[in-house]
């Protein structure tokens, strides 16, 4: 089978800034016809779970407190492309609106709870790579719906 990489909340791992998680059942299906190697890059960066909240403003990355983490999504993203070249992955699914894995949207840098157009910071690694970004529903409807 072929291997993808999946946002590790999206398989039901605690691992949001909240503590929580953004399980999918849509990745039952997907389990059935792929190998599956979670990722979570703000934990390979460096940051605990549950953590202060982030948001990429211009091209660096800053907690609600105002702090720059910029080095801890940048280590996190290239941890995970390590994890894709060594895996030859071509695919991943991520979770949307996230400061690492924003697949079109991320919050806008300012707290208020609007999304602007973008990719989170591993999101633009990967892609760099030539590997193939999607959401969850995306990818189930590309991938597993119509096939």
């Amino acid at each position: 089978m072929e291997i993808i990489l999946v946002s590790a909340c999206l398989l039901g791992y605690n691992t949001k800034y909240n503590g929580g998680n953004n399980y999918n059942p849509l990745i039952e299906k997907i389990r059935e016809k792929y190998d599956i190697i979670p990722i979570c890059p703000e934990q390979l960066g460096g940051l605990k779970t549950p953590r202060v909240p982030s948001e990429i403003k211009g091209d660096e990355v800053y907690s609600k407190e105002n702090k720059n983490v910029t080095s801890n999504f940048l280590e996190g993203s290239r941890k995970v492309a390590n994890i894709a070249l060594y895996n030859r992955i071509k695919k991943a699914i991520l979770q949307e609106n996230s400061p690492s894995c924003g697949v079109h949207n991320v919050y806008d840098g300012n707290f208020d709870n609007k999304l602007i157009e973008g990719n989170g910071i591993t999101t633009k690694k990967l892609k760099s790579l030539g590997i193939e970004c999607y959401t969850i529903e995306e990818f189930y409807e590309k991938y597993i719906e119509n096939k």
